[in-house]
């Protein structure tokens, strides 16, 4: 069966892989705190319907509770390790089913293998107190192995850690006119990219939430991230086919094995 990924917006894809559905930090509000959805319609409900859901770290745009309130009763939730003690509305999530995981750990579901691996990234929920979940990536082996990345910034033992891959879901912006540390813009993405060597490779994490009122200021930040990770990536590694998708839009990337 050919892998599907589909992109929902921001950070929030569904990879469908030997009959299992995973779908990566969901976020399906129209608005976030001072942030709202510029670009594309809130997912429909068929995007929340998922086998196991991956959170990469703690921040509100990729924990959202409102969104994991969506998934039905006995979804499997995969979170970053002290997550639960961190974030008060996942302890209220009693029909869920947490698992708290770190870098180095293995989950089975389905016919999926899933390996957690490391980010490089402020994992807290909060931007001031102590440091104590880790932000995440994941590599979901099934048909193919695709990687997502959550948010990172380059790091030396990437490529290490996450393997042969045939899939990259890589950021490659943000949701305001900078970026801060632990990220990847688009020319870091393309050299993340150049490091992994995938088969394919999937922008995400750019231009669909931005700052209200912030429409004029860096407008490229939101609108350029996504065609500029396809020239940039040619450019570093131009044998990884790039699927530039719109929100919604599905892919059957090519796989090697």
């Amino acid at each position: 069966m050919p892998v599907e990924i589909t992109w929902w917006g921001h950070a929030t894809c569904t990879v469908e892989d030997s009959g299992t559905r995973v779908l990566t930090d969901p976020l399906f509000a129209r608005r976030l705190a001072h942030l709202r959805r510029r670009r594309g319609a809130p997912p429909p409900a068929a995007a929340a319907v998922a086998d196991v859901v991956l959170v990469s770290h703690l921040h509100y745009d990729h924990l959202h509770v409102p969104s994991l309130g969506r998934l039905a009763p006995g979804t499997r939730v995969l979170v970053p390790r002290g997550a639960p003690a961190q974030v008060p509305g996942l302890r209220r999530m009693d029909w869920l089913r947490l698992t708290e995981v770190a870098p180095g750990d293995e989950v089975t579901v389905g016919e999926l293998t899933i390996r957690v691996v490391s980010a490089r990234h402020d994992g807290r929920r909060l931007p001031v107190g102590p440091h104590r979940s880790p932000a995440l990536g994941y590599v979901v082996e099934g048909a193919a192995r695709t990687y997502f990345a959550g948010d990172t910034g380059l790091f030396d033992t990437m490529a290490e850690e996450v393997g042969a891959v045939d899939v990259a879901l890589l950021p490659v912006g943000g949701w305001g006119p900078h970026l801060g540390e632990g990220h990847l813009d688009a020319g870091r993405a393309a050299q993340a990219l150049a490091q992994l060597r995938p088969v394919s490779a999937v922008p995400v994490h750019y231009g669909t939430y931005w700052p209200i009122g912030m429409d004029a200021v860096r407008p490229h930040e939101f609108h350029d991230p996504g065609t500029d990770f396809v020239r940039l990536a040619a450019a570093a590694a131009p044998e990884v086919a790039v699927h530039l998708l719109a929100h919604g839009e599905s892919v059957r990337p090519g796989v090697n094995r």
